[in-house]
């Protein structure tokens, strides 16, 4: 049986535990020179991703997160970084029974968790517009980019969010029909009506429902529990421990299988750890995998509060972005100032890869870079548009282009090490 075979049988666990054992195959504490072939570097970032998908939804806080944290924490170690988890608390949101109903049409859908739920029983009434007298509003959520962070939360559904109205139906529009779930960019300060998404494929039907006032029933019933999340945490110690740390951040949880939003930046930071670990850099490398990022960055907080001198101490922030190694998506280059500008074209050109478009320096960052910027960090970042963002589809194999990501992964690893070793 082929290798690859097993990554799809005998449960999570033990899949999760075959593709880790798969990475280490052809690189054991860094060994392996940064020079090696294409084919390797290729079969490391598959292995990442196949292994990332089968874990499952890695929601902040769940038994996939867990284990997700601990199979990233033993990926580090293997290239000879040294790992911790750094564990933080939440109130985690279980969905138990969430659903709109329509005469007798049915639909199970997702809450939204940064907004009000109901009681089992939910709400009744009629179907309608934002802003008409109806008791259950339906709204349209846009469809996100990169060039304008949080505009799917933007418009309808902010105003839905301050209405009058006992509940909400938000249609979740992407570049392709389907359910694109929300970002919880509120979650510790929960507001407005309870809100269930539901897919854009319904969109025709609910409208016409909603034209007619048709009467309907609304349960977003979900519960909280007390829980824990971990930031994953890898360093690697320089020559030279006076000059200041490179600090590279890659979010790790967020909804369902997200295997280009999450697992592409995975990627790109353990082939990072594993050719910083085999160089030796003259600086200290500090790797974070941070929990929490589909609700409200909650991870963040916690890392930068435990070494509040590593924002502005750091020689720079590198900071993974979503949707690297999409196919026929441009990326999107932010700096904070020319220097790191130049740094990440220079290294995108060794690969043959080149930015197609710039943010302002000055321009505010998006993510877990927003604390940093705030806190007067040197950083810079590179993300890519998906169709399937947010949305089930985020799966392996199709989403993701494993040798454009490859590209990617050895431009930012070997850029790292040129960082890292400058004085």
């Amino acid at each position: 049986m082929k290798r690859r075979d097993l990554l799809f049988i005998g449960g999570r666990v033990v899949v999760s535990t075959v593709a880790a054992n798969a990475i280490g195959h052809d690189s054991v504490f860094g060994q392996e020179a940064p020079g090696a072939s294409r084919e390797l570097l290729e079969q490391r970032v598959a292995d990442v991703l196949q292994a990332y998908d089968a874990q499952g939804n890695h929601r902040t806080g769940t038994s996939v997160d867990d284990a997700s944290a601990e199979w990233l924490a033993e990926q580090a170690r293997r290239h000879g970084a040294k790992v911790s988890l750094e564990s933080f608390p939440l109130n985690r949101v279980d969905p138990q029974s969430c659903y709109l109903r329509v005469g007798d049409r049915r639909i199970d859908s997702v809450p939204v968790f940064d907004a009000g739920f109901t009681g089992a029983e939910g709400i009744r009434g009629k179907l309608g517009p934002l802003g008409s007298d109806a008791e259950i509003a339906l709204v349209e959520s846009e469809a996100a980019k990169i060039s304008d962070p949080g505009i799917e939360q933007r418009d309808q559904v902010l105003k839905a969010r301050r209405s009058q109205h006992k509940g909400v139906v938000v249609l979740t529009r992407g570049v392709r029909p389907g359910l694109h779930l929300l970002n919880a960019a509120d979650f510790l300060k929960p507001s407005g009506p309870p809100m269930l998404q539901i897919s854009s494929s319904e969109s025709d039907w609910l409208r016409k429902m909603a034209a007619a006032r048709t009467e309907a029933t609304l349960v977003v019933y979900a519960k909280r529990t007390e829980a824990h999340a971990s930031n994953v945490v890898a360093k690697i110690a320089g020559t030279n421990p006076v000059l200041g740390p490179l600090v590279l951040m890659a979010p790790r949880s967020a909804w369902w299988q997200c295997v280009t939003e999450q697992g592409s930046r995975l990627a790109c930071w353990l082939e990072a750890v594993r050719v910083l670990a085999a160089n030796r850099p003259a600086r200290d490398c500090i790797f974070i995998a941070l929990s929490g990022h589909e609700l409200g960055l909650l991870g963040i907080e916690p890392f930068i509060r435990q070494r509040p001198e590593l924002v502005k101490g750091a020689k720079a922030w590198i900071f993974f972005g979503s949707g690297i190694g999409v196919p026929r998506q441009p990326n999107l280059v932010h700096a904070s100032d020319e220097a790191l500008e130049q740094w990440i074209s220079s290294a995108l050109g060794k690969e043959g890869l080149s930015v197609n478009a710039r943010v302002a320096h000055d321009a505010r960052a998006r993510a877990e870079v927003g604390p940093v910027q705030q806190g007067g960090g040197r950083f810079v970042t590179l993300a890519c548009d998906s169709d399937v963002y947010h949305s089930p589809a985020d799966r392996w194999p199709a989403a993701v282009d494993v040798a454009l990501l490859g590209r990617y992964a050895n431009a930012f690893a070997n850029g790292a090490l040129q960082l890292a070793s400058a004085s």
